[in-house]
């Protein structure tokens, strides 16, 4: 019952054309998202896997800079080319775009705000977990979708590292794929003002 209230709730968002802000990244079972350094190596890609019908959704990429910083340095100092509008939230980065993203110091908030003020598809929250917390706190995030991976690392960075208020979520979605990935997705179960 609650999956097709949450269906139902998620269509009507598509229909009203809100851009959703979706919190999505692949984690290990202990729930983190990068080792110390910042390396993924533990994230595996099955080949059933895509991200493809994700990526249909979304036109808008936010991340922290410390998440940049990890990818140029992943990638090999660029980052893949992309008709995604890219932005960095930096306090230590001047706003302004260059090098294919725009850095931005504005809260999740205004940053929300601003996007959702023109028109796209949803927004993908990709990280880091600092970030995320923020997003959690300023009760921004709409959906999750985890790409949750079969193994412990131990330590590392978390996806969700303490200092939010709690937030309900409705699972909508859970698919299992080769090598023991399990997609999850969830929507996000706010209280209309009239059940407060």
């Amino acid at each position: 019952m609650l999956k097709k209230k949450s269906r139902k709730r998620a269509a009507k968002a598509r229909e009203s054309g809100v851009r959703k802000v979706i919190l999505g990244l692949g984690i290990s079972l202990d729930g983190y998202i990068a080792r110390r350094n910042g390396d993924i190596d533990f994230l595996i890609h099955p080949k059933n896997y895509s991200m493809g019908p994700f990526f249909a959704t979304v036109d808008a990429g936010i991340m922290g800079r410390k998440t940049l910083e990890d990818a140029l340095r992943l990638s090999g100092g660029k980052l893949p080319k992309t008709t995604m509008k890219m932005y960095v939230m930096s306090r230590t980065k001047p706003p302004g775009e260059r090098d294919g993203v725009i850095f931005t110091n504005e809260s999740p908030e205004m940053l929300v705000a601003r996007i959702r003020r023109e028109p796209g598809k949803h927004i993908w929250l990709m990280g880091g977990g600092e970030l995320a917390r923020e997003f959690l706190r300023a009760d921004l995030v709409d959906e999750l979708y985890l790409g949750v991976v079969p193994v412990l690392i131990g330590e590392g960075i978390p996806l969700f590292p303490a200092g939010f208020p709690q937030r309900e979520f409705a699972l909508v979605e859970n698919k299992t794929y080769s090598q023991g990935l399990i997609a999850l997705k969830y929507e996000r179960a706010r209280q209309s003002a009239s059940k407060r």
